[in-house]
């Protein structure tokens, strides 16, 4: 393969990400194999020699390590780097359709990135059927339901265990313009095997009476799409995977920075990943599912090689306004208007100058989205700015995401969003951003164990299940059953 120029975002430290971890931060161990590494010298030139091991490896121009370094060695199969929604999952398949042992190494912890932020969305409404995530989004869909399924055939459920929630969901237009296209987006779910149709005023005003679009306004309606909390699903398969940990197949290593990669010398497959207290072996793979760091993780890890990758992935950091106990409104679905679908494809500047991110600061959309959790609190967003990685939470954009919903639910006007502070939570995320709006899920090329798969945007939680099969079934050289080419990072 041609080398192409290395583009990467810089390397972020824990504060950047937003995280400040502890001096005595916990070490989650759950299993694997682990090595006594007092006699291993690793350097750029040396030989790593392990008297536990029958084959001896080279670093490829790794950073030097020595005995009194104190970091410990474990064995696994699969290494995971990113502990968000798509590096759980992919966990949890290898955990259930094979027997390997797995490794989820994280800078931060479970959910701390654009997973705990997102609004929970399982949706089709807004897809374009015969595109290319079209397959993809369909067989995730497909899957998140067979696990609510699952989890029902077990005696629980599934709205405790994933906030699941069988609310359908209302694309939205106020203007005859806007209505005739979602007339046409129903036409094609409906050739694409889909329930679906369009509401007019009166059948809309029906279904939300809390809504107002005025006359010409009205709706797609698509009753099989679904609504989960992340926070309560990554809950139930961090629980999941760590069943596994008892037979020595599963382990976390979390407020753990990946550093450095370790590869064979003759073969250059990956061998391990140096993070900041551990190396882990990877025997068959190494996968990258950092989100947004991605691009600075796969940097720092092949950073000293010859190897050149060009993967650009970026921040794009979004706002939702979370309400508690709000009663002056009930909603029965979960709405989005139709500029949503148009502000999702903002692109990047290429004349900002804002700190060398290439984003112009100032880009920002408002589009209006709106839920009701499981707990029956008001979730409303949503924004998208592009800025770099910068998570403070801007007020402007909260009273915009406030005042852009007034404009479908009038009833909101009566109450300031500052009357509301003492009543709300405001989660602040980036989604990592493609500017061709595809995840790239697939080898990276050079290291022929080593896989990617990140750039989802706003879709981490849609596409998870789906990625997380895709993924495994690469590695395990198992049928596909969704083409992966469109992903791939050639």
């Amino acid at each position: 393969m041609a080398a192409t120029v290395l583009k990467f975002t810089p390397t972020l430290n824990f504060k950047e990400r937003g995280v400040v971890p502890h001096v005595n931060s916990k070490f989650h161990f759950y299993g694997g194999t682990q090595i006594d590494n007092t006699n291993a010298i690793l350097s750029c030139s040396s030989s790593i020699k392990w008297k536990t091991r029958t084959n001896q490896f080279k670093p490829v121009c790794v950073a030097a390590l020595n005995s009194s370094s104190g970091l410990n060695s474990h064995t696994f199969d699969v290494v995971i780097i990113g502990a968000g929604i798509i590096g759980l999952t992919i966990a949890r398949q290898f955990l259930l359709g094979s027997n390997l042992s797995v490794a989820v190494v994280d800078a931060a912890a479970p959910c701390a990135g654009a997973t705990g932020a997102g609004q929970g969305y399982i949706w089709k409404i807004h897809r374009n059927p015969g595109s290319e995530q079209w397959e993809l989004a369909m067989r995730s869909h497909q899957l998140w339901k067979a696990l609510a399924e699952s989890i029902k055939n077990q005696g629980l459920d599934p709205l405790q265990t994933l906030g699941w929630k069988e609310t359908g969901s209302l694309l939205v237009g106020r203007t005859a313009n806007e209505c005739s296209v979602l007339k046409s987006r129903v036409e094609l779910l409906l050739e694409a095997g889909l329930e679906a149709s369009f509401l007019s005023y009166d059948d809309l005003l029906s279904e939300e009476p809390d809504l107002r679009v005025g006359r010409e306004g009205g709706a797609a309606f698509v009753p099989d799409d679904r609504q989960i909390d992340a926070r309560r699903t990554v809950a139930f398969i961090e629980k999941a995977n760590r069943s596994f940990a008892p037979q020595g197949r599963y382990s976390e290593f979390y407020y753990e920075q990946a550093t450095s990669l370790l590869r064979s010398e003759s073969s250059g497959e990956a061998v391990a990943v140096q993070t900041s207290k551990n190396t882990l072996y990877g025997k068959k793979s190494i996968i990258v599912a950092a989100g947004c760091w991605s691009g600075s993780v796969l940097h720092d890890l092949i950073k000293h090689s010859e190897i050149e990758l060009d993967f650009p992935v970026k921040p794009r950091k979004g706002h939702l306004l979370v309400i508690e106990n709000f009663k002056s409104i009930n909603l029965n679905h979960g709405l989005m208007e139709l500029g949503y679908v148009n502000h999702k494809s903002a692109t990047l500047s290429s004349t900002s100058s804002d700190s060398g991110s290439g984003y112009n600061a100032h880009t920002s959309s408002i589009s209006m989205t709106a839920t009701m959790d499981m707990s029956g609190r008001l979730v409303l967003g949503s924004s998208r700015q592009l800025m770099g990685f910068n998570t403070e939470i801007d007020e402007s954009i909260v009273t915009q995401i406030w005042e852009r919903a007034g404009e479908f639910f009038p009833i909101l006007k009566q109450v300031s969003v500052k009357e509301l502070s003492k009543s709300r939570e405001v989660r602040v995320g980036l989604r990592p951003y493609m500017t061709d709006g595809k995840p790239v899920i697939g080898h990276v090329p050079g290291i022929s164990n080593m896989f990617l798969a990140a750039g989802h945007e706003g879709e981490g939680l849609t596409l998870a299940l789906g990625t997380a099969e895709m993924i495994v079934n690469t590695v395990l050289g198992n049928i596909q059953k969704v083409d992966p080419t469109p992903y791939s990072m050639y």
